[in-house]
């Protein structure tokens, strides 16, 4: 029943921000062409102007987005693998980890998903994908080389069980929410910036009331940012610690695994927060202080003092 739960819950956050998304920017669109063109028309009848502008801008938003989610709909995959430098897997380097996986899907009912490496030494994994065509599960050599069988198929079975519960459906959509904001703050800044201009006073003005905007905009995807990181609740954590344990019938193995995966889970390609968070621990956390409140994932530590009582 939790993980029907779980799976519903992921589903109407994801449609939500599906919807959300059009209607937000849209909401941006008529604010910056109210705010922009507001001392445009001599007569000060700029409600026509900012409705005129709008008109024109309103179907180049909708078209870009829609343009936005079929590129990342087509290479969600690819883009991720090229944030995080990993490739694939092929069977025949290592059959051991095809084995754990097909072994963990077919007790489970699951289609396998394609299996990806990054080739760094410290430990850390993920799952990603929209579909099971896209679903990936992304291991680092570190965990591959330092981890035993029943700890390794712990960690895979904790990344099987965010693809089955759609937390990498939800993770995605969000990265692209994200994203979008980030590239019109960017978009937006550097036309300010390079944009020619004339020498005056009510030039100067103008170039003041754009820059207020898109530090707006700016701040106002940050701000969705950090909702979505509330949205996308931390349990999903434990509901995917527990998912794995059910699977296994094996938590202190996953608890081992995470306790080794604490000591070096930082991946050198890594940089970004939005890709941080699909790990199964933090590879940017900084540990303790006001960092915590903002945390993706629940302490590692509480995690396997759960494992270890079941």
């Amino acid at each position: 029943m939790g993980i029907l739960k779980q799976q519903s819950s992921n589903n109407l956050k994801t449609l939500l921000l599906l919807i959300l998304f059009p209607v937000l920017l849209l909401g941006l669109t008529w604010i910056f062409c109210v705010v922009a063109f507001w001392n445009s028309d001599p007569e000060g009848y700029y409600y026509v102007t900012s409705g005129d502008a709008f008109r024109s801008y309103a179907p180049m938003v909708l078209i870009a987005t829609a343009i936005w989610f079929l590129i990342a709909y087509a290479f969600n995959t690819a883009m991720i693998s090229s944030a995080t430098n990993s490739k694939p897997l092929e069977r025949r380097e290592n059959k051991r980890i095809y084995n754990l996986v097909e072994n963990l899907c077919m007790a489970n009912g699951m289609t396998m998903p394609k299996v990806n490496v990054i080739e760094d030494r410290s430990l850390n994994a993920f799952a990603s994908g929209i579909n099971n065509k896209s679903y990936t599960v992304t291991l680092s050599r570190g965990i591959i080389d330092k981890l035993d069988d029943a700890e390794l198929e712990g960690v895979i079975a904790h990344e099987l069980t965010h693809i089955r519960n759609r937390d990498v459906r939800l993770l995605i959509v969000s990265i692209i929410f994200v994203g979008i904001f980030t590239f019109i703050a960017q978009f937006a800044m550097r036309n300010f910036l390079y944009a020619p201009r004339r020498s005056s006073s009510k030039n100067d003005k103008s170039g003041a009331v754009i820059l207020i905007i898109v530090a707006v905009l700016a701040a106002i995807g940050y701000f969705f940012s950090l909702l979505l990181r509330f949205a996308i609740s931390r349990k999903r954590e434990y509901m995917a610690d527990a998912g794995a344990a059910e699977m296994t019938k094996n938590p202190r193995a996953l608890a081992s695994a995470l306790r080794k995966i604490s000591g070096d889970p930082k991946i050198e390609s890594v940089t970004r927060e939005d890709i941080a968070q699909m790990f199964i621990e933090h590879p940017l956390t900084k540990k303790g202080g006001f960092s915590e409140l903002f945390a993706t994932h629940p302490p590692i530590k509480k995690r396997i003092e759960i494992l270890e009582q079941f």
